[in-house]
């Protein structure tokens, strides 16, 4: 199949892993994947931005930032039709992101199938942490791509039903999670038990993110942890950990590039999600589960519709101060049960096929179903 698969994203991150590595789930596969998206990106280094967009978003703060993003629909919509008229593609594939129609846009002008991957829902997001300015006119930008889509894949369930809400067709929205590419997690060494066990978190590293009550909590244990990831939060994370005397077991690795993240999960005993966004689809969950870590996550919606408490994980409650601490100096204690989750979290990763390649099967799929049947255009069936 011939995939235009169009995006705006801005930086290279975790936004980014999702592109590269289900395009290159694609490519495997036997499919040709024309990606088309804002030359900057391809300009900046993991972890980083580029030089232009932070100066325009200093520059053009509030308002008249939002109204750029519109007006970059313009230059973006005929970058893409000029991908479309030389690379005759069978489907367009976009990401979604906040006042970005382009790709809808041109599916409406074609006639082609759109499948638009959403992986969360940004204006609300935006609303609640951005700053947005206009946002009836993002909720209803965003609520116009979610509606034009043949098929929108949410990252969860829970995402779904706040698609579902919108007023999209059940049939059109699909559940597609985050996923690993197992291969890469071949052959890493059993975690030996080290004396102190170590903890794990891999991540960018924001203090919404819950490591200073990890922190805290290394007074009371003799473990210790890495923290795989860069962020503005560090700085804080460290004299925090200085304040408490335990910044000799508290080791920041910096940024690591993604095709090494396997081998730093190897080194965990037990591996860290303190928080989460409650419809995120979270990209460390499925490493750990790749690696056979044992992993304590919040419980909740989201998450339970991935690991299950007892089983593949242990989930605490969030919304009770100190539920954390307690998974985990329950699996410090507990070395057979740290094994047990472990590796009952990479069965069950491998029986639901948690990997890129998987969803790219399960994409195309759909795809295939709907040129098949062109009359039921916007209505999926499973594979």
């Amino acid at each position: 199949m011939r995939i235009l698969y169009s995006h705006r994203i801005q930086s290279r991150d975790g936004m980014s892993v999702h592109l590269e590595e289900l395009v290159a789930a694609l490519r495997r596969q036997g499919h040709t994947v024309e990606v088309v998206g804002p030359g900057f990106y391809e300009a900046s280094g993991f972890g980083g931005e580029s030089r232009a967009v932070a100066l325009l978003r200093r520059l053009l703060p509030g308002v008249a930032g939002e109204l750029a993003e519109l007006a970059y629909n313009l230059p973006a919509y005929w970058r893409l039709r000029r991908a479309y008229r030389s690379f005759r593609p069978e489907l367009i594939y976009e990401r979604a992101n906040l006042f970005y129609l382009a790709g809808a846009w041109l599916a409406r002008r074609t006639g082609l199938p759109y499948f638009l991957e959403v992986n969360s829902p940004l204006a609300e997001e935006r609303g609640r942490h951005g700053g947005l300015r206009l946002r009836a006119l993002a909720a209803a930008a965003e609520r116009f791509t979610w509606r034009s889509a043949d098929c929108v894949l949410a990252v969860t369930e829970v995402l779904r039903q706040r698609i579902l809400a919108a007023g999209c067709a059940p049939a059109r929205v699909r559940v597609v999670p985050n996923g690993v590419q197992l291969e890469r997690f071949a052959a890493l060494p059993e975690a030996a038990g080290p004396h102190p066990p170590v903890l794990g978190f891999v991540g960018f590293v924001r203090d919404w993110h819950g490591l200073d009550a990890v922190i805290r909590d290394l007074v009371q244990t003799g473990a210790s942890l890495t923290v795989v990831g860069e962020g503005p939060a560090r700085p804080g994370l460290e004299a925090l950990a200085a304040s408490l005397g335990v910044a000799e077991r508290v080791r920041f690795t910096g940024l690591v590039a993604h095709e090494q993240v396997p081998l730093a999960v190897a080194g965990f005993d037990i591996a860290l999600q303190p928080r989460v966004v409650e419809y995120a689809s979270p990209l460390k969950i499925f490493d750990y589960m790749a690696a056979g870590r044992a992993i304590v996550a919040p419980d909740q919606p989201n998450i339970r519709e991935v690991l299950e408490h007892e089983r593949t994980a242990l989930l605490f409650d969030p919304g009770r101060a100190g539920a954390m601490g307690e998974a985990i100096a329950r699996l410090l204690g507990d070395a057979p049960l740290r094994r047990r989750l472990g590796a009952a979290a990479r069965a069950e990763l491998e029986r639901r096929d948690f990997t890129w390649s998987g969803n790219a099967a399960r994409i195309v799929a759909w795809a295939e179903a709907i040129q098949a049947r062109p009359e039921a255009r916007g209505y999926p069936t499973a594979p």
